[in-house]
């Protein structure tokens, strides 16, 4: 037998006993070097001014490829600006921007951005919309130009409007076959009642009602200058990025009334006990929910950390509990989300029938455990990393960047909270992490929304609350 072969067959008979030693401990070299120390980000130096038509640019110079990243921030344009009557209208509006502005249709703006080494797109959020553009540095200034215009002046084409209004419908059609479309819409509604972060999902009279005149109406209303702000990261120099913003940006103006400012968000709510009933099913979706706080909130960072530690991960609390050692679901998770105004706590994961009260009950000691014990110093030292280290992988692309400050620019927070949030999460303690779960997730503060076969999974339902069955 060849060496090759040996260690071919030693390798086999490894992989075939490796599960008879999966209970012995791991041992490493006694010499194995520490972890290194989290480095927070260097504080980007930010070269900042407000044009006089209020446009706020923010210019950050980065040596590195020859490219140019633009993102563009719109306070309240985003689903919060949503009248009643169209959730989810921000979608639309966004997805539309580049379907033809100006002079050019959107064949004529993608085969442009194309030929300038980059692209061109917008997204909503729940506070704003981003439109964001990249180039390479020798084509950055018609690029930002051809980001104006998408920006100032999109045509929203009576074909691409319908286009985009049959694909939403048909989105919307596959959406509501799905189980956790329908927990996520109804919990959203029960944490934020009648506040605009409860209306974000599209419905049938929304999209249909949606026409070209609405449109360029809200268009009018949400993009205006003096509640914009343009970020300009890459290899480009703060006189160059000014100049190229002031030339596509600076006569831009807001005409008529704007979209008025979304209000806070409860901070409370009436604990909801609800079954939306899916016939035959032999899966349990299950969802907790409760109000939040805003991404401005003092407890946020601590709030962030408590997150990832009972279910913001495959090694979080709530996951490893009802997955690794119940075998109840393939994932669990549980944590906060933050926004402007306000924020949520939401948990849940997809169950077997046959455990879904007992699922229930795990989530709710976890919400308590966390609430009322110290985490431990390792799980402290681990958690810490386990952001740390993601928020510093994730912002290493100068596109990263450019998106973080226009994201955190919307929700409120301030251009140093990049180089910040690192630092602020090493020095969380044991104490913070209990006080603002104790505070949050609370589990006689959360809603429960199940979808489900009431008939299968009711009795153990019980338990938690009188449950009002809904074929909605």
């Amino acid at each position: 037998m060849t060496i090759a072969n040996k260690l071919t067959l030693a390798l086999a008979v490894s992989l075939l006993f490796a599960p008879l030693a999966q209970s012995a401990a791991v041992i490493t070299p006694a010499d194995m070097p520490a972890y290194g120390k989290d480095k927070p980000l260097p504080a980007p130096k930010i070269a900042r001014k407000t044009l006089p038509n209020g446009l706020e640019v923010w210019v950050v110079p980065r040596n590195g490829l020859p490219r140019v990243d633009f993102v563009l921030a719109i306070r309240n344009a985003g689903y919060a600006a949503d009248d009643k009557a169209h959730p989810g209208f921000a979608n639309l509006l966004a997805g539309l921007l580049n379907e033809g502005a100006g002079k050019y249709d959107s064949r004529a703006i993608a085969e442009l951005a194309q030929g300038m080494g980059g692209s061109v797109a917008a997204s909503a959020t729940l506070d704003g919309i981003l439109v964001s553009a990249h180039a390479l540095t020798s084509h950055a200034a018609p690029m930002l130009n051809l980001m104006a215009d998408v920006t100032r002046v999109p045509t929203f084409p009576a074909k691409e409007v319908a286009l985009t209004k049959a694909n939403a419908l048909q989105s919307l059609k596959v959406a509501e076959t799905q189980p956790r479309f329908r927990a996520d819409r109804a919990l959203s509604k029960a944490i934020y009642g009648s506040h605009p972060y409860g209306q974000v999902e599209p419905t049938v009279e929304a999209i249909t009602s949606t026409t070209e005149e609405l449109l360029r109406a809200e268009h009018v209303k949400r993009f205006r200058p003096e509640r914009a702000l343009l970020v300009i990261t890459g290899r480009v120099t703060d006189a160059q990025a000014m100049q190229m913003a002031q030339k596509a940006f600076g006569s831009w103006r807001g005409q008529g009334s704007a979209s008025t400012d979304t209000p806070a968000a409860p901070g409370a709510a009436t604990p909801l006990r609800l079954v939306l009933q899916r016939n035959g099913s032999v899966q349990s979706v299950v969802r907790l929910g409760s109000p939040g706080i805003a991404a401005t909130s003092p407890d946020q960072v601590p709030m962030r950390l408590a997150s990832t530690i009972l279910g913001g991960g495959f090694s979080s609390r709530v996951n490893l509990n009802l997955r690794e050692e119940k075998g109840y679901t393939y994932g669990a998770s549980a944590g906060a989300r933050m926004y402007r105004e306000g924020g949520s706590i939401i948990g849940g994961a997809e169950v077997r029938n046959d455990v879904t009260g007992a699922s229930l009950k795990e989530f709710m000691a976890e919400y308590k455990r966390i609430g009322t014990e110290l985490v431990t110093p390792a799980d402290m030292e681990m958690n810490k990393r386990y952001v740390a280290g993601g928020y510093l992988i994730s912002n290493q692309l100068q596109r990263s960047v450019a998106g973080t400050l226009a994201s955190n620019w919307l929700v409120g927070l301030p251009p140093e909270f990049l180089g910040q949030f690192v630092p602020l999460i090493q020095k969380v303690t044991a104490e913070q992490v209990r006080d603002v779960s104790k505070k949050y997730f609370a589990p006689e503060a959360q809603s429960i929304v199940v979808v489900g076969d009431n008939a299968a999974i009711g009795e153990q339902l019980k338990a938690y609350g009188a449950f009002t069955v809904s074929d909605k």
